[in-house]
């Protein structure tokens, strides 16, 4: 017996985990509810056909499957009269007061202000550095837009993620849409390091005795790969430096640079606020171009949304106003 009562009782179970995830499925069809408010509001079956642009004998036999559904007549039928019966009553006030609070949510809804947003992905570099130091005058000018910042090294795909603008940093010749700026790189450290004790950093020799700040890199790569065009520009064979330490991110190795900890191959102009107030300095004074830049590709979203339209036309304004004070 206990082995029937198990099954019995696990079955009884399934039954009752299925109506939990089946939340309609104790309601009648909703069409049919939708003619019953049409017929039991104008108590007439061809009045309720000519709402809904249905025949009448469309409307009566709906009206009979919804009493099949809920096992009770809903309607007194008479000879030219049609009037509800205590139980289509109680459904009537039921569907009424449904439909008006679908009207009252569906009004709000439309009535809200819709949202305006703009999403741009860009590296963690480009965001901290360049970005986020000056968003402040994008979001003044536009208080109404919200701006969401996705800072990683991932190329995303712009229509899947819903991404309005992206800021790519590649080589000049595989850019895709309109430049903001090229690079270019030189050796930045802290102010210290230049009056350090022992060993001021005067000439490229003197790199000998600091500290390597840089990424990390793929195992194929050396760990200076991006002082390559600063150590041609300089006629440098190889880099050597006391010792290395690696980051994961580009904005960890120009923290530590900050910090006093080494000397770092500051990619400019993202780090050209650093050299203005004085937190890095540029011992050697000399910068070379990597023949790669950021530029700009939009999504096609992009093309509907204003806003985003916006913010590109502000994103150049910008790199041309650092390109015109750094000419002036």
């Amino acid at each position: 017996m206990r082995p029937e009562n198990a099954k019995e009782s696990t079955k009884g179970t399934t039954k009752e985990s299925a109506k939990a995830h089946a939340p309609t499925a104790d309601l009648p069809p909703l069409e049919l509810l939708r003619s019953f408010e049409a017929a039991a509001r104008t108590l007439s079956f061809t009045l309720a056909a000519g709402e809904l642009h249905l025949t009448q004998s469309a409307v009566s036999r709906q009206i009979q499957q919804l009493e099949a559904s809920v096992g009770t007549l809903l309607f007194e039928r008479g000879h030219r009269s049609l009037s509800l019966t205590e139980s289509g009553g109680v459904l009537q006030r039921a569907v009424v007061d449904s439909l008006e609070r679908l009207r009252d949510a569906t009004a709000r809804l439309r009535a809200a202000p819709a949202l305006r947003q703009v999403a741009i992905t860009s590296t963690p570099g480009f965001a901290s550095f360049w970005l986020i130091p000056r968003l402040a005058r994008f979001t003044a000018a536009h208080p109404d837009v919200d701006v969401r910042v996705s800072a990683t090294l991932d190329v995303l795909d712009l229509e899947r993620s819903r991404i309005d603008v992206a800021v790519r940093f590649v080589a000049t010749q595989n850019g895709i849409g309109p430049a903001l700026f090229d690079e270019s790189v030189e050796p930045l450290c802290s102010p210290q390091l230049i009056r350090s004790g022992a060993h001021p950093l005067r000439v490229p020799a003197d790199l000998v005795h600091h500290t390597l700040l840089t990424m990390e890199t793929p195992g194929s790569m050396a760990p200076t790969v991006d002082w390559e065009p600063w150590q041609a520009l300089m006629g440098l064979p190889e880099l050597r430096m006391k010792n290395t330490l690696r980051f994961t991110l580009y904005t960890d190795a120009v923290n530590a640079a900050v910090a006093g900890q080494g000397v770092v191959i500051g990619r400019l102009p993202l780090l050209d606020a650093f050299l203005r107030d004085g937190r890095l300095v540029a011992p050697f004074g000399q910068s070379a171009s990597t023949r790669r830049g950021h530029y700009i590709e939009t999504s096609r979203r992009a093309a509907g949304n204003p806003d985003a339209q916006d913010f590109v036309r502000w994103l150049r304004a910008e790199a041309d106003a650092d390109a015109n004070a750094a000419r002036g």
